[in-house]
């Protein structure tokens, strides 16, 4: 189906993933006018498969070589906890004074689900982006001796892992699993795409990552702005409604790109002892995460999505020079800032 509006194309059909029995793929392209400073990115909306390292590893291969081939995308964000699993529901077995021996051998369960920074899973990953071209965003379960992580790492094509940013503050229940990051994992990546079919030369860009509900930390935001992020993604496991608001809110305050990655899981997609919102009640089709992964341009106009109720790719050209284009009146790190009032210290050891 095609629908004009504006000069600019929505194009939505069906795809259907191979070895998979589940639904169709939904992709949603948005097509913009001729510059020489465009980048064609996607937002994956996509969950992990039952903690199974291989089988999500191979349906991010699927994922990323669909927005590849399909939409000729240069960079492809996946969501939070992509790789090592959201554990929607789950309680591991603490209350506040005890943790049950249950509640141990499900961490161990999802300890060994995650993955370090090197391994084989990461070599995996930098092959996929090398075969596509295309630079990775992903979400993942960073394991380090005894402590995991919330993750986000930057793949690219040419130079392999490039950079991670630990979520720095582990919401409400994730602290009992997740450890906390620092300032060091705190990069704002400037980095060349290579060029396309579609694309005869190469896009220099600045690439920055936040994660959930880290996106409501204003100065963990701020501090992204001061180093000129321009494709600022945001993965996600947050599928209410209100998170659009924050996602707008974001590129306008900002004046960047921002692709926000959601999971869309549904309970055939957790290992089928995992728990449930009602043990009465299971069914196969349940949804556990909703989706609703969005791309936003720099004054606030929405792209592509919000994506809700399947699995998904989302694909739209970004001109970068639209980051530029905001900051004529606004750049809150710049001339729309009073550094004489306020100051802002960020220890990035």
């Amino acid at each position: 189906m095609l629908v004009s509006y504006n000069s600019i194309l929505f194009r939505h059909r069906a795809v259907t993933l191979y070895k998979r029995d589940l639904e169709s793929i939904t992709n949603i392209t948005v097509t913009a006018m001729s510059s020489s400073r465009i980048v064609r990115a996607s937002v994956v909306q996509t969950c992990t498969q039952a903690y199974s390292l291989t089988d999500t590893l191979d349906k991010m291969e699927q994922l990323t070589r669909l927005a590849s081939e399909r939409d000729g995308a240069q960079i492809a964000v996946f969501p939070e906890a992509f790789i090592g699993g959201y554990p929607k529901m789950s309680t591991f077995g603490v209350v506040v004074g005890d943790r049950s021996a249950l509640g141990r051998e499900e961490f161990l369960k999802y300890y060994n689900a995650a993955i370090e920074i090197p391994s084989p899973a990461i070599s995996r990953i930098e092959q996929i982006s090398k075969e596509t071209g295309v630079f990775i965003v992903s979400g993942i379960i960073e394991r380090d001796v005894g402590t995991l992580y919330c993750t986000a790492i930057f793949v690219s094509p040419v130079q392999g892992l490039v950079g991670k940013h630990r979520k720095l503050v582990p919401t409400a229940a994730e602290r009992l699993i997740w450890g906390q990051g620092d300032g060091s994992t705190l990069p704002v990546l400037e980095t060349s795409l290579p060029p396309t079919a579609e694309r005869a030369k190469e896009v220099t860009t600045k690439i920055s990552a936040s994660i959930c509900w880290e996106n409501y930390m204003p100065l963990l935001r701020t501090y992204y702005y001061s180093q000129g992020t321009q494709i600022y993604c945001a993965p996600t496991v947050d599928a209410r409604p209100v998170w659009q608001n924050s996602m707008v809110h974001i590129a306008i305050e900002g004046r960047c790109f921002v692709l926000s990655a959601c999971q869309f899981a549904q309970e055939k997609d957790y290992p089928e002892d995992h728990p449930v919102a009602d043990i009465n009640a299971r069914n196969p089709e349940n949804v556990m995460i909703a989706g609703g992964s969005v791309i936003v341009s720099p004054l606030g106009k929405i792209l592509a999505g919000p994506l809700l109720g399947e699995e998904g790719v989302l694909t739209a050209d970004l001109d970068l020079d639209d980051c530029i284009r905001g900051k004529f009146d606004l750049d809150t790190t710049g001339h729309y800032a009073r550094p004489d009032v306020f100051e802002l210290k960020a220890n990035t050891y």
